[in-house]
């Protein structure tokens, strides 16, 4: 009789993998990343309301809220890639 597929899935579940959180991202000319110091705002094409993207081995799996926990960044879900209504 085969093994469940809980069973299965044992073997990779320890598997680590990236995890990334794209908080926006901008076109820049090289002349103004080379101009780039301690203290310069580089302005991203993204509203500070919009959602971030959470990527998985660079493969997008959901979308969520950057929220802080004590001094910390993390990130909310608050939908899952696939679901029944894509973030505007």
């Amino acid at each position: 009789m085969p093994a469940p597929i809980e069973d299965k899935l044992d073997i990779v579940l320890d598997v680590k993998v990236r995890v990334t959180v794209q908080l926006g991202s901008c076109l820049l000319p090289m002349r103004e990343v080379l101009e780039l110091a301690p203290g310069s705002i580089v302005q991203l094409h993204q509203n500070a309301n919009d959602p971030v993207g959470l990527y998985v081995n660079d493969r997008l799996v959901a979308y969520g809220e950057v929220v802080v926990i004590d001094d910390n960044f993390g990130i909310k879900i608050t939908e899952l890639v696939g679901s029944s209504r894509a973030p505007s």
